[in-house]
Order: C-alpha cells, then sequence, then structure tokens
C-alpha cells in the first residue's frame, strides 16, 4: 500500500458532535458549565478546554463549535497542549473557524512540541503530504516515532507503513512488522490487515499463513474489505485455514459490498463452486455477518 493512499485511509481527528446525555446528569452538567464559564473568565486555562468541550459536544450550553474555538483560542494561547490540538483540529476541519491547512498544522505544531501524541501523529502527517510543508519523510518518521513510543496506533501504524516502503529511513520489514503489531494489538484494522500480508509473504516475519488468516480475519471483522477479500482467498485455497468454499463466499461477499473490486468477479466464481444447499447456508452466513458489523 502506498504512503499517501495509507495515510489518508482513516482520520485521526474526530469531528466534534452531539452526544446523548444520560437524563440524572443533565442538571450536573448545567452546573458545571454555569462554574467553568465564571472560573473560564477568570482566565484558568485547564477550565477553559472543558469549557471549550461543552460548547463543541453541546452539554450543558447550546452546541457553538465557534464558541468552542474561542475558549480553545483562550487556553492555547496560554500554552495548553490540549487546546492547541483542538484548536488545530477546529481549524482542520472548518468548524467553528475557517478551515485553514496553516493555521491547523501551526497549532498542532505547538501541540507536538510539547509531547501530544494525537498531534505529533497530525505533524507526521503533514511532513508525509508536503502541502503545508515541504514534503520531507525523514521528518514524518521523527515525529510518527514520537507518537509512537507514546502508544499513539495511527503514529504506529504510519511509522510501520514508512519502514516497509523505506521512505525516511532504510526499508525494514522486520521494524515494519513491529509497528503492524503494536498498532494491530489495539485494533487498527488496516494494521492487522498489513500484519496479515507480512505473515503471508514471510516479509519481516517467519511465513506463517495461519498467522495471516489469523490476522486477515481480525481487520475483516472490523468491515475491512481487502481483509475480507484476503480471508476468502484463505479459505477458498485452504491457507492457514482448512479450505472451505462456503466461508470462502461469504467474505467475498461482504469484500464486494464494501467496495473490493477484486472480489466483485471473484464471487461469481465461487458461487458456481456452490449446491442450492451451500448457497443457502452462505446467504444465512452472510446476514449475520452483517447483523454484527451493523451493531458495532
Amino acid at each position: 500500500m502506498e504512503v499517501m493512499e495509507a495515510l489518508h485511509r482513516r482520520k485521526s481527528i474526530r469531528a466534534f458532535s452531539p452526544r446523548p446525555v444520560p437524563r440524572e446528569l443533565v442538571h450536573r452538567i448545567l452546573e458545571a458549565a454555569r462554574w467553568y464559564r465564571r472560573a473560564a473568565e477568570q482566565g484558568l486555562a485547564e477550565v477553559q478546554v472543558k469549557l471549550g468541550h461543552l460548547y463543541a459536544l453541546g452539554q450543558g450550553v447550546p452546541q457553538d463549535e465557534a464558541e468552542a474555538a474561542k475558549w480553545f483560542q483562550k487556553a492555547a494561547q496560554q500554552g495548553d497542549r490540549a487546546a492547541q490540538f483542538n484548536l488545530g483540529a477546529l481549524y482542520d476541519q472548518g468548524r467553528g473557524l475557517p478551515k485553514d491547512p496553516a493555521q491547523a498544522f501551526a497549532w498542532y505544531r505547538k501541540a507536538a512540541e510539547q509531547g501530544h501524541p494525537i498531534a505529533q501523529a497530525q505533524v507526521g502527517k503533514a511532513y508525509t503530504e508536503g502541502q503545508v510543508v515541504a514534503q520531507d519523510f525523514a521528518a514524518a518518521v521523527q515525529w510518527f516515532r514520537k507518537a509512537a513510543d507514546q502508544g499513539e496506533p495511527t503514529a504506529q501504524f504510519n511509522l510501520a507503513i514508512l519502514y516497509d516502503s523505506g521512505r525516511g529511513v532504510p526499508q525494514d520489514h522486520a521494524q515494519a512488522a513491529r509497528w503492524y503489531r503494536l498498532a494491530a494489538d489495539r485494533g487498527y484494522a488496516l494494521a492487522q490487515l498489513n500484519l496479515g500480508n507480512l505473515y503471508e509473504t514471510g516479509q519481516g516475519v517467519a511465513k506463517d499463513t495461519a498467522a495471516a488468516a489469523r490476522w486477515y480475519a481480525r481487520a475483516a471483522a472490523q468491515g475491512n474489505a481487502d481483509a475480507e477479500y484476503a480471508l476468502g482467498i484463505c479459505h477458498a485455497d485452504g491457507e492457514g485455514v482448512p479450505q472451505d468454499t462456503v466461508e470462502a463466499y461469504k467474505w467475498t461477499v461482504l469484500a464486494a459490498e464494501h467496495g473490493n473490486a477484486h472480489a466483485e468477479v471473484f464471487k461469481e466464481v465461487l458461487a458456481k463452486k456452490l449446491t442450492p444447499e451451500q448457497l443457502a447456508r452462505a446467504q444465512q452466513l452472510i446476514e449475520a455477518a452483517r447483523h454484527k458489523l451493523s451493531g458495532r
């Protein structure tokens, strides 16, 4: 997988959205909002950040991203790293403020220099893209490593990608496998997929088709189309798992539904190998898998 594609497959910054609040907490949140405003107006940065979060999420106050940005700005100017990161995110997304990648990067950089792991990952991402700053894979490696060492899974994955492709560092599949595994152990589907690929090909790890199938299965359980297709191939060929055309068809159909173009073709090939009874069983399994994925 190319570096640019990999870095864009998953956003590390979540958009703010209102969250439902249990009825018994409403009064306490309203009271907290009043106290937060009083303290925030006195210039307490930590409280300004909390008040910004309440406005961003619409808890205890009407949701107002511009007001959230105002309070984050006040705290960020006092050097609060969480506020700097949040302000960068709002500039990044154009929420509450005009979208401004340069301002987003500037605030991410300030937070990153204070050790904020997701901000460090965002700075690394900026260096791989080369839009706000000159493209510099060596700098990207440095920032991803800072965040990865703090356990940030997006950074661990992106650092693995750079080792895998030899950009910014000498190509090293063993190091790629190490960082993929750390992210994969934290549930990062793309890392699980890529670690499965390394086990399947024997790059950076001893070749182990059973381990490959297990990692594909973990990513497939999260609805990753490429992992679903890879797992379907494993079942079709009996590589790492018992040969099972029904299971192969199930995963291939799901992969096709989730956008894998190769699966669109392969599912028709597999369908011709199934008896009517097997096809009916496969459809039951597909429906069960769809239901499970919809409840994630």
